[in-house]
């Protein structure tokens, strides 16, 4: 990245996160879990298109700076300023989602990021949930954390984005939100993949408000 682009970067950025925060007034609870520079993989719900901002927004600037979302490239590589924004600020992991014309692994591109000592956010769900109960996860999680054993996997409660744009508008409502985040955790020896997943899903509902109403 030259100069020039990376100080645009660096300017798009803090304003990103600025309107993050006054629009939200965003904050983060660690709970179980300290920030760390350390390789993780944070995992959230997701319900809006800018979770992974959000949840970004609220890193310190130093892990901030070694943490790439995961993220569509049929969206983010739809004009000059998305790829821009998606490649030079976020620096984010754009994924093809079409298996027919991808030609790169999803799961390689990821391992290769945290290979290169960064850490990952991703949304286990797959596509923005807007009912009332958590999609299943989709296997991705189970596979990097089979593959990396030694990355922490964080999981993280998103929580109010959903009112702040909700879906089919681009103009967000300023609501309050907060990020919490859980106690790491790993894949266990001879966990399969169905009840690694199952527990993945349940410490992210175990970090919403109304974790009680998940397990009536």
């Amino acid at each position: 990245m030259n100069s020039i682009l990376a100080i645009a970067a660096k300017i798009t950025g803090f304003s990103i996160i600025s309107f993050s925060r006054f629009i939200t007034a965003v904050f983060a609870n660690w709970d179980g879990v300290r920030p760390s520079r350390r390789r993780r993989i944070y995992f959230a719900n997701h319900v809006s298109n800018g979770d992974f901002i959000l949840l970004w927004t609220v890193l310190p600037p130093p892990i901030r700076k070694l943490t790439r979302p995961v993220a569509a490239a049929d969206y983010w590589l739809t004009s000059k300023l998305k790829a821009f924004i998606g490649r030079n600020v976020f620096n984010a992991v754009l994924i093809d989602r079409n298996r027919d014309t991808r030609v790169l692994d999803p799961i390689e591109q990821m391992l290769e990021a945290l290979d290169n000592d960064n850490s990952l956010i991703i949304f286990p769900e797959g596509q923005r949930n807007t009912t009332d109960q958590m999609l299943p996860f989709k296997p991705g999680i189970f596979h990097l954390a089979e593959k990396r054993p030694d990355v922490e996997l964080v999981p993280a409660w998103i929580e109010n984005l959903n009112r702040v744009l909700p879906k089919g508008e681009i103009i967000p409502i300023p609501f309050a939100c907060s990020v919490t985040f859980g106690a790491p955790i790993h894949l266990q020896d001879g966990e399969d993949k169905q009840t690694f997943l199952k527990r993945a899903e349940k410490c992210v509902l175990n970090l919403s408000p109304d974790a009680g109403k998940h397990h009536e």
